[in-house]
């Protein structure tokens, strides 16, 4: 990742999107770039695995780092008792990676895949929470190479933030400050790691078993090419290493609708397999040596894991997560077009969860006693609702008509001012779901009395929306006001059902 030079500003928005019409690089000869797949997955099991006295001695001569002059002063609190780690896929065209089809020779560096994993305090589960290179988030204020910081974006592609300052090395600290914008969750730490590393990896395990849902061809990777090609994959279960792995891992135009989510899914499982193979292998230091040589020369980590006795200390803690209890799972989402729009109040209770140290489906894995409980939403029920001076917006998730606007007829009656009202993006919300900003719980559980049943979801950018839900429709709330229901301490069941473990079979749900 050393110096190239700047390129066109709107060469970015040339690149695609990740849905069925998204467009997709190529390298010279026609073959298709490999994206910066599964690099960063690979940086946890490396981690999950280390130990051993001779860490100090190879490994720190190893690591790079970069600087956290960029990463923002205006951070989220530190409210989990576990650690959250960035995990970012670099596709620099240095050290090896041009073979590979890493970036232009003449490109910046920019990062098109991206894992956040939570490992909760219990040091007995794990998430990794994939976010699509082409979701549609707030850029917040970065730093620029000169000092300067630029201005916020309110809605621009998720991959953007790493090219912010148009640099080889890439920005991964405006990465980091975009991910903490979008979940409320504190970053302990951020690891970079190109297709050298991948490649280097895959072979040193001596490949990675991987399920092929149908036969794949050249132009499968190659979509510009005239002709079908040669097989390059036969469907079925098979071995995969260095840039055979790299092919696989790319893949997407000849499976299920060809976009960037379903290849997401054949990423998450092919981690979940490197995984399982390096444990049944056995971590003797003749086979772990190797590996752990092979990561960090292509690995770029915060400062906080600069040096070989810090990087061990967090890779202990991580040793013992067993494959059934870390899962994979993307952030909840919908197509906008060809690009990729966030789901609310779904990945609100999504990371609500992971703040609290609680299980995809709820439990408590925060070690001895709970983390962080539940919100306490249990105030006194008795006397009359008034929200003077709350403003809120009502959204219908509902096929019924008007629901809404009897919604906000409703709070108006008592008080409440509702800026505006309208449908809501899905029409399927079994209950009424409440989202506010930090602080501003009193008034949304006040708000929530005049909707019996009602689920409380805190967000991490303020305002008090109120998605009306099958529930009002049956019963819109005539009868004695009541308190709204606890913030769910799990994740909606669309959500956690969506997820696989490390342990599932391979060709399970592939796209």
């Amino acid at each position: 990742m050393t110096g190239s030079r700047r390129r066109g500003p709107d060469k970015g928005a040339e690149r695609g999107g990740s849905g069925p019409e998204g467009g997709s690089a190529t390298v010279p000869g026609g073959r298709r770039k490999a994206r910066p797949v599964l690099l960063l997955g690979l940086s946890l099991v490396l981690l999950a695995t280390a130990g051993g006295g001779w860490l100090y001695l190879k490994l720190g001569g190893n690591l790079g780092t970069f600087g956290q002059e960029g990463v923002a002063d205006d951070r989220p609190p530190d409210t989990s008792a576990g650690q959250n780690i960035l995990l970012l896929g670099s596709d620099s065209r240095t050290g090896g990676n041009a073979a590979l089809g890493g970036g232009d020779k003449d490109d910046i560096g920019r990062s098109d895949t991206a894992l956040l994993l939570h490992v909760y305090a219990d040091a007995q589960h794990a998430v990794a929470v994939s976010i699509p290179r082409d979701t549609l988030v707030p850029i917040p204020s970065c730093r620029l190479p000169d000092g300067t910081w630029t201005q916020p974006k309110p809605r621009a592609m998720f991959n953007t933030a790493y090219t912010v300052g148009e640099t080889a090395e890439g920005n991964p600290a405006c990465t980091q400050n975009t991910v903490e914008q979008l979940t409320g969750l504190r970053v302990d730490h951020t690891l970079v790691i190109d297709f050298k590393g991948f490649s280097d990896l895959t072979e040193v395990v001596g490949g990675v078993r991987v399920c092929v849902p149908q036969d794949i061809y050249e132009r499968d990777l190659d979509p510009k090419r005239a002709t079908r090609g040669e097989r390059v994959f036969a469907r079925g279960e098979q071995n995969v290493s260095g840039r055979r792995a790299l092919d696989y891992v790319r893949i997407r135009h000849g499976i299920g609708d060809g976009s960037d989510l379903g290849r997401i899914k054949r990423q998450q499982a092919f981690v979940g397999s490197l995984m399982k193979k390096i444990k049944e292998d056995g971590l003797t230091p003749g086979k772990l040596l190797p590996l752990a040589d092979a990561a960090t020369k292509s690995m770029t980590v915060d400062p906080g894991l600069g040096s070989a006795d810090k990087l061990l200390s967090f890779a202990m803690g991580l040793k013992d997560i067993d494959l059934d209890n870390t899962k994979f799972l993307t952030i909840p989402w919908r197509y906008e077009g060809n690009r990729v729009a966030v789901v609310e109040p779904d990945a609100a209770a999504l990371w609500h969860a992971l703040r609290t140290d609680r299980t995809l489906d709820g439990k408590n894995a925060g070690g001895r006693g709970e983390a962080r409980p539940a919100a306490d939403t249990s105030p006194d029920a008795a006397g009359p609702v008034d929200g003077t001076g709350t403003t809120v917006t009502v959204h219908n998730g509902t096929t019924t008509g008007g629901l809404a606007a009897r919604a906000a007829t409703r709070l108006t009656e008592h008080g409440f001012t509702v800026s505006s009202y309208g449908n809501a993006p899905r029409q399927d919300h079994p209950v009424t779901l409440i989202t506010h900003g930090p602080g501003e719980a009193e008034r949304a559980r006040t708000a929530g009395r005049l909707f019996p049943g009602a689920r409380l979801v805190e967000a991490t950018t303020p305002g008090i929306d109120i998605t009306v839900g099958r529930s009002y429709a049956e019963n819109p709330g005539d009868g004695p006001e009541a308190p709204a229901s606890p913030q769910p301490t799990g994740v909606p069941a669309e959500v956690a059902d969506g997820a696989r473990s490390a342990d599932d079979d391979l060709c399970d749900d592939l796209s």
